[in-house]
Formats: C-alpha cells, structure tokens, sequence
C-alpha cells in the first residue's frame, strides 16, 4: 500500500500507468473482451487486470493518477453498439460521469464501432481487463500532460 493512492490500482497497472506517455492510448475492457490476445500486440505486450471492479471503478481509480489529454477530441472513447452506435448503455453513463468527475467538466467521449476498437486497442500502449460483466463496457484513453507547478 501507498499513502494517496487508490488501492485499487495494483503494482502492474501503475507502472504502465506511470510509463505511459502523453498521447499513448490506454484501453480498459469489459470481462467478454478478447483481451489477452489484443493485449499481445500492444506495447506492455502483457495483459493488466483490475478484477472485480466495474469497469467505473477502474475507470474512477485510473483517472485518481492519469491525466486525460486536452489536445485532442478523442481523449476518451466508448465501444459503439452494434447497430445502434448512438446508444449509450448505462455502463457507458457511468464512465461518462467518472471523466466528467475527474476533468470537473462534462467532455462527451466519441464513439467507436467495434472492430474499429479492437484494431485500435492492439496499438494501445496496454490493455487493462475489468470484472465488467454488463456487455460494451469497453473504452479508450488517452494520457494527457501534468503541467509544471508554478
């Protein structure tokens, strides 16, 4: 344990976590993710976990100690439903409302159809598996940049 850090977070996730660099992409899936054969050709080239969380509550601990990045539109985003790529399910919602949390701002994520999200999550830089268990509980981000203290 760490004093000021989420417990959730374990030693594997924040190191990748901590070397990620500003632009690099961190995917966070649900439990029905091909996760460990996506996560094989990313940059970790190892699959992380966060078992027994939501895919909020991983979100919510990530965001504790990840910047999201302010440079570009797609700072964070959603696996699209298929054939219905405008729905958000509630296990979307509730990401939403944790970055919404984290950034102290509402910043809507953009949508990703689904084999576009796979092809994209294999050029991650790593790939973390929730204990999600609600179906598109996937998601992107991006790391941001901690400006210097003043």
């Amino acid at each position: 344990m760490l004093k000021g850090i989420d417990p959730r977070l374990n030693a594997d996730v924040l190191y990748a976590l901590r070397a990620m660099g500003h632009g690099d992409m961190l995917i966070v899936t649900d439990t029905n993710f091909p996760a460990d054969s996506v996560a094989c050709e990313t940059v970790t080239g190892e699959l992380l976990r966060m078992e027994n969380l939501t895919a909020a509550e991983a979100t919510e601990a990530i965001l504790s100690v990840l910047p999201l990045d302010t440079f570009v539109d797609d700072f964070a985003g959603r696996m699209e439903v298929v054939d219905a790529p405008d729905d958000v399910p509630p296990v979307q919602a509730e990401v939403q409302k944790v970055i919404d949390a984290a950034e102290g701002k509402p910043r809507p994520m953009v949508g990703i159809e689904r084999f576009d999200f796979y092809d994209m999550a294999k050029s991650a830089y790593a790939v973390i598996q929730t204990g999600e268990r609600r179906f598109f509980g996937c998601f992107m981000f991006r790391k941001g940049v901690i400006a210097p203290e003043e």
